[in-house]
């Protein structure tokens, strides 16, 4: 992943093509009188879609997951 330095009103200039770039992958340290203030970079990814299966074997179920509670019993018909 490359990274730039830019200032702030070159970025405020340049914000169209900055962000094309960002989106392939470059991330620019945004800059205010030679001082970092902000960072540009690509989105992560969001609302991908889960894959089907893939906590197989990950998740457990406890045998007694149904079974009546014992501080419920008072409340049993």
């Amino acid at each position: 992943m490359k990274t730039e330095t830019i200032g702030s009103f070159a970025a405020k200039t340049h914000v169209a093509a900055l962000l094309d770039k960002a989106q392939h992958g470059t991330v620019f340290i945004v800059t205010k009188r030679g001082r970092p203030v902000a960072q540009l970079g690509p989105a992560t990814r969001q609302g991908a879609r889960p894959v089907f299966g893939s906590a197989k074997g990950r998740v457990k179920i406890a045998d007694d997951f149904n079974a009546p509670l014992a501080d419920m019993a008072e409340y049993e018909a």
